[in-house]
C-alpha cells in the first residue's frame, strides 16, 4: 500500500501543468497562487485534526524563507508550463531540481556531494542545453521557458532543503507544509495587484483552483508523506520518477505537444540525470535530501 501511496502521489503531481493548460486563460501568478492557498489550507486543517500541527525545533524564520521559495517554484513552473509546454516544462523543472538541491545543500549546510551528483548534474545540464538549442525545430520550446523552468527547479530545491531541516528538528510533514505553503500564498499576494485575477473568478477557474489545491498538493502530500514513512528513500525516488513521465505523456496524448527530435532527446537526458540520481538516494543521501524526491 505504501508504494502505491507514493505512485498516486507522483502521478498526480505529474497533472499540475496539464490541468492548467486544459483550464481557462489564467495568468500563471494566479494559478499557482491560487494552488497553494488551497492546498495549504487543506494541509493546515489535517495537521491540526490529526494533531500534526508540528514545525519542530527549527529556526522559525525558515519558513518563511522557505515561503519565499515555493513562491518562487510556483510562479515559475507554471509560466513555465504555459511558455514552453507540459512535457518540457515538466522535465526540465523535475530533472534540475536534485542538482540544485545539491548545490544548496553544499552551500548552506556543508554536505558532501558524490561522483553520482556531478554525473547526473552533468547529464541534466547537457538535456537542458539540447533542449535550448533544439528549441527552434521543436515548436513550443523555447529559451525562456527554460529559464522559467530552472527558476521553478531552484525554488523546489530551496524548499526541500529548508523543509527536511524543519522535518529533523521534529516538524511533523503535514505541519511543516502547511506552514511553508500558506508563508509562500502569503508572499504571492502583492504581486497579484499587478496582474489580472478575473479569470480566477468564474465556475471553470474555481474548479481549477480547487484541482490543483485538493487534488494535487493536499491529498498528493498526504499519499507521499504516509507512503515515505514506509519505504526505502531510493525507491520513492525511483516511483516519483512517474511525474515526469506522466507529464510527457499527458503533454503528447491530451494537448498534442510534438517537440523536435532535439528536445526530445534533451527531456531524455534529464530524465537519465535524475534516475541516475534515484538509485544510490538510500546510499548518499547527503547528495540529494529526502525530501528533494517530493515534487511540488
Amino acid at each position: 500500500m505504501a508504494r502505491a501511496h507514493v505512485l498516486t502521489a507522483a502521478v498526480l503531481f505529474g497533472t499540475t501543468g496539464t490541468a492548467q493548460a486544459l483550464g481557462p486563460d489564467i495568468e500563471p501568478l494566479v494559478v499557482g497562487s491560487a494552488r497553494i492557498a488551497v492546498g495549504a489550507a487543506l494541509l493546515g486543517a489535517v495537521a491540526l485534526a490529526a494533531g500534526r500541527a508540528r514545525l519542530g525545533s527549527g529556526d522559525p524564520k525558515l519558513v518563511l524563507v522557505a515561503g519565499l521559495f515555493v513562491a518562487v517554484y510556483q510562479a515559475s513552473f507554471f509560466a513555465a508550463v504555459a511558455d514552453t509546454g507540459v512535457a518540457i516544462g515538466t522535465v526540465v523543472a523535475l530533472g534540475s531540481a536534485p542538482a540544485f538541491t545539491g548545490v544548496f545543500s553544499r552551500a548552506f549546510a556543508g554536505e558532501r556531494l558524490g561522483r553520482r551528483w556531478f554525473a547526473a548534474t552533468g547529464l541534466a545540464c547537457a538535456g537542458v542545453a539540447l533542449l535550448t538549442l533544439g528549441g527552434s525545430s521543436g515548436g513550443q520550446v523555447s529559451a525562456p521557458g527554460i529559464g522559467l523552468a530552472l527558476a521553478a527547479g531552484a525554488g523546489y530545491a530551496g524548499y526541500a532543503v529548508i523543509a527536511k531541516h524543519l522535518l529533523d528538528r521534529g516538524g511533523t510533514p503535514e505541519g511543516v507544509m502547511a506552514a511553508v505553503f500558506g508563508t509562500g500564498a502569503l508572499a504571492l499576494l502583492p504581486a497579484l495587484a499587478l496582474v489580472d485575477t478575473g479569470g480566477l473568478l468564474t465556475a471553470d477557474g474555481l474548479a481549477l483552483a480547487a484541482y490543483l489545491g485538493v487534488v494535487t498538493t493536499a491529498l498528493a502530500y498526504v499519499l507521499f508523506a504516509r507512503g515515505l514513512q514506509r519505504i526505502g528513500a531510493s525507491e520513492t525516488a525511483t516511483l516519483t520518477l512517474a511525474e515526469p513521465v506522466t507529464a510527457m505523456a499527458l503533454g503528447f496524448a491530451v494537448l498534442g505537444e510534438r517537440p523536435g527530435a532535439a528536445a526530445v532527446a534533451g527531456a531524455a537526458l534529464v530524465l537519465a540525470g535524475l534516475a541516475l540520481l534515484a538509485v544510490r538516494l538510500d546510499r548518499r543521501p547527503l547528495s540529494a535530501p529526502r525530501t528533494a524526491e517530493a515534487p511540488a
